[in-house]
């Protein structure tokens, strides 16, 4: 049986990042590169790590405010002067919870 820490290992930034791409509309990607996309992913796992979401000895599914967590992105996307609109932030990280539903990693809360 796979476990959460198995989940954890088979996560790979450049595969998430290709898998987001993919995942954005047309009109998106004309605007959105993988270096914008990294950029998300970072601030993401710096949310994660400011709030004691990271915590590798434990396979605890954690609770994450969405809202919060995009505000965070939005704040810093604006003062590192980042070309990302709100709706492009909201799509890489729907690309992202997406990508990480194929690992098992997320599940949709109907699921639960």
């Amino acid at each position: 049986m796979k476990t959460q820490d198995d989940d954890l290992l088979v996560y790979n930034e450049d595969e998430a990042v290709k898998f987001i791409l993919d995942y954005l509309p047309a009109e998106t990607k004309k605007r959105v590169n993988d270096d914008l996309v990294e950029y998300v992913l970072d601030v993401v796992y710096d949310y994660y790590d400011e709030n004691g979401l990271i915590d590798e000895d434990s396979t605890e599914e954690a609770s994450i405010d969405e809202e919060e967590m995009f505000k965070y992105i939005l704040k810093w996307a604006k003062k590192d002067k980042m070309e990302l609109t709100e709706d492009d932030i909201q799509l890489i990280l729907d690309g992202e919870f997406e990508y990480g539903k194929t690992l098992g990693i997320y599940k949709d809360e109907e699921e639960e």
